[in-house]
């Protein structure tokens, strides 16, 4: 596994929600969209987010496995990325939204971005790894913080 995390931002529903919505208004000045691709499961939450707030019904997923679950819910990172659910309704992705929570060292940006060449990719966080993958971010953080999303707490 990579470098192990220094700092932490924990992240509220209020502040993520709020984070959520600056992205979502940055976004109407490239539409109209004929839908948006969340990826699963990060992007799930910002997706319907970004849906709501530029009033698009056509919301489409895609699931690129980048960790191994191992018990006490620690995820490893795993060798080559796996498609586990494409994009299929999105084609080449013109005139679709990419959206996920955070690109950190930009693996699945990759994947994604190359299944759906024509798309816009917008993440709420970023990492510098994986910062110029995005066309969009709201929020730069180092790449050794470690950030808490308000669905990921227990």
């Amino acid at each position: 596994m990579g470098r192990m995390a220094t700092q932490f931002l924990n992240v509220t529903w209020d502040a993520f929600h709020r984070d959520a919505q600056i992205l979502a208004s940055r976004q109407a000045l490239y539409g109209p969209y004929r839908g948006i691709v969340a990826i699963s499961r990060g992007g799930l939450v910002p997706a319907a987010i970004l849906a709501r707030s530029l009033n698009i019904r056509f919301v489409e997923t895609v699931s690129v496995v980048t960790y191994d679950q191992h018990g006490e819910g620690k995820e490893d990172a795993i060798g080559e990325p796996i498609v586990t659910k494409p994009a299929a309704a999105a084609g080449d992705g013109d005139g679709f939204l990419i959206v996920d929570d955070l690109v950190d060292t930009g693996t699945t940006a990759r994947v994604v971005r190359a299944m759906l060449p024509k798309a816009r990719f917008v993440c709420v966080y970023a990492k510098p790894a994986g910062r110029g993958l995005a066309d969009d971010v709201v929020s730069e953080v180092t790449q050794d913080t470690w950030i808490v999303l308000p669905w990921e707490k227990t």
